[in-house]
């Protein structure tokens, strides 16, 4: 396994553990920071692992970050519609 995944599969676990804890703010300092990490992470997956690999952790990703997916689609179809 690469690094990459490993990093990948960390990034996992952590969101997914602070997820289970309320916060004030609603974990959005926590996404934004987790976002940040992430993208380099996912890029690494990418390029050690290929494209369909990466698409898999980004879907992954994309269902423990699901809030901010899902402002930034409504954000894309305010924009083009």
């Amino acid at each position: 396994m690469s690094l990459s995944l490993i990093l990948a599969l960390a990034w996992l676990l952590a969101a997914n553990l602070r997820a289970m804890f309320p916060s004030k703010d609603n974990l959005w300092k926590f996404a934004y920071v987790m976002i940040g990490i992430g993208v380099p992470i996912l890029i690494g997956v990418a390029v050690q692992n290929g494209i369909w690999m990466a698409l898999i952790v980004f879907v992954m990703a994309a269902w423990v970050m699901r809030w901010p997916v899902i402002y930034l689609t409504r954000w894309v179809k305010r924009q083009l519609g």
